[in-house]
């Protein structure tokens, strides 16, 4: 018999009921979660990896982010399995992975749902929805707005600082004709220049959604010898969730970026000054300032002074998504590719020379959700 893949060591079951009035899906997966962790014999923090189904009625998108904050968990890693009735052993194997991956150590695999006879009208115990909308804290512009206006407070971080984020965008936007930015340079004063969508958010800040896609293949390390197009090895990953509403952010100048970015640079053995390529997720100008400190690029508070120091064309060579375009969910996909492609050589109106190591970084909802990969050329 082979070596097991990973073990069950706890379960978790609630009684079948015909209906559920008042119940909420959040409530079933808290109190079924709780079980399986009791039986278990773990302690709720013991928990560092969660997967879940896609029907949680409270919440339509961001949904481990949800459960998680629901729960008081951050997990390592999270992610949502939609595989109809086989969701629940996708699971399990998920797990296994994930955990064999050196992802995380424990995970939590949970489904649950309400059942009633009339329209639902359960309370609703999303955070987001409770503490954070009633008071205008709606969409990304704002909350995104706070965490800058909050950076600016703590630190005393200038509009002009930022403006130099989105100014190296559109400048590396230049050099990549696919870009929707491609022939629309704007300087720092440009960018200040431009309106106030949500303040101190000015309109060039923020990501200009676009239509597009993008997509990459993945094998084994072995099997991708003498393919078609030279390797790109992934030499290292970290997650971290930390929350989904912003009113239950731990930190709105620090995310979970910083130990997702600490994993990866630790699996793959290599250090941040080493790095030739940051793709770094850019949806909004306070991502960027925020990502370049928790990689450790820059003390807490002074992104500006590096970001004056630094070659801005090794940061998001193709324009980023603020140069680039954000074609919805396939925006953060669009760094992995530009990273590929820049470690294989083979952009040569942008390319980095001897570019060899790749941090490549997403951001899910408002600095809630954070992956980090390491990439790296093959010898």
């Amino acid at each position: 018999m082979r070596q097991p893949l990973g073990a069950i060591v706890g379960i978790g079951e609630l009684k079948p009921v015909r209906s559920t009035k008042g119940a909420t899906t959040l409530g079933m997966i808290a109190e079924v979660a709780r079980l399986a962790v009791a039986d278990a014999g773990l302690e709720p923090g013991a928990i560092d990896g969660l997967l879940v189904g896609p029907q949680v009625g409270e919440t339509p998108q961001h949904v481990p982010a949800t459960v998680a904050e629901y729960l008081g968990l951050r997990p390592d890693m999270a992610n949502v399995v939609d595989l109809g009735g086989a969701s629940g052993a996708g699971m399990v194997w998920r797990a296994a992975a994930a955990i064999a991956a050196g992802m995380c150590e424990t995970v939590l695999c949970v489904l649950a749902n309400t059942r009633e006879a009339e329209p639902p009208r359960s309370p609703n115990r999303n955070p987001i929805r409770e503490f954070d909308v009633p008071f205008g804290a709606s969409g990304a512009n704002a909350t995104y707005a706070m965490i800058k206006q909050r950076h600016m407070a703590e630190f005393g971080s200038a509009d002009a600082d930022f403006a130099l984020i989105a100014a190296a965008a559109r400048a590396n936007a230049q050099s990549n004709p696919d870009a929707i930015f491609f022939g629309k340079p704007a300087s720092v004063a440009d960018v200040l220049a431009s309106p106030l969508i949500a303040s101190p958010l000015h309109l060039f800040e923020i990501v200009m959604p676009v239509a597009g896609g993008a997509a990459v293949v993945v094998s084994s390390a072995a099997a991708a010898r003498g393919r078609r197009q030279p390797a790109v090895h992934l030499l290292g990953a970290g997650e971290k969730v930390t929350h989904r509403a912003l009113s239950q952010a731990p930190s709105l100048t620090s995310g979970p970026l910083q130990p997702a970015i600490g994993r990866a640079l630790v699996q793959a053995g290599v250090r941040i000054a080493e790095i030739d390529i940051l793709s770094l997720y850019d949806c909004y100008s306070i991502m960027v300032a925020t990502t370049i400190e928790d990689a450790g690029l820059a003390a807490p508070g002074r992104f500006g002074d590096w970001l004056r120091d630094a070659d801005l064309s090794r940061l998001n060579p193709h324009g980023g998504q603020l140069g680039f375009g954000q074609p919805d969910l396939a925006g953060g996909m669009t760094h992995i590719v530009e990273a590929v492609r820049q470690l294989r050589g083979n952009t040569p109106m942008r390319q980095i020379a001897n570019a060899r190591l790749a941090l490549v970084t997403g951001n899910g909802a408002t600095m809630s959700e954070a992956t980090a990969l390491m990439l790296g050329a093959a010898a």
